[in-house]
């Protein structure tokens, strides 16, 4: 009998980065396990789903959930994620740009604190 092999969504999408192949999301700088937890209910799973969706859009979906503790910090570490670095490493241009949606996002969702 043969085995058919199971690829992440991702891969199936063509989205594998070979960086981060068999990592998982706490192998990702800025990911513990809380906030593994919290992406996999959102629907991430792998680093390669938090690659595709974005650290935007990572934090849309954790802000749905309850009690999801979502923040513009988060929003960092989830960039940071996706750049490979820690987040007080974001160059300056991105965090701006990253706190300019933020802002206009916590206006809109009720899960998001309003950042000043």
């Amino acid at each position: 009998m043969e085995t058919v092999r199971r690829l992440r969504p991702s891969a199936q999408a063509g989205l594998l980065n070979p960086l981060f192949m068999d990592q998982t999301l706490t192998s990702l700088p800025n990911i513990g396990k809380s906030l593994a937890d919290k992406l996999n209910q959102a629907g991430i799973h792998y680093p390669e789903d938090l690659i595709a969706c974005g650290s935007e859009d990572a934090l849309l979906r954790i802000a749905e959930q309850e009690n999801s503790g979502a923040c513009i910090n988060m929003l960092y570490a989830l960039e940071g994620a996706i750049q490979g670095i820690r987040w007080h490493s974001l160059s300056k241009e991105r965090k701006e740009a990253l706190l300019h949606f933020y802002r206009i996002k916590s206006r809109e969702m009720p899960g998001l604190p309003v950042d000043t």
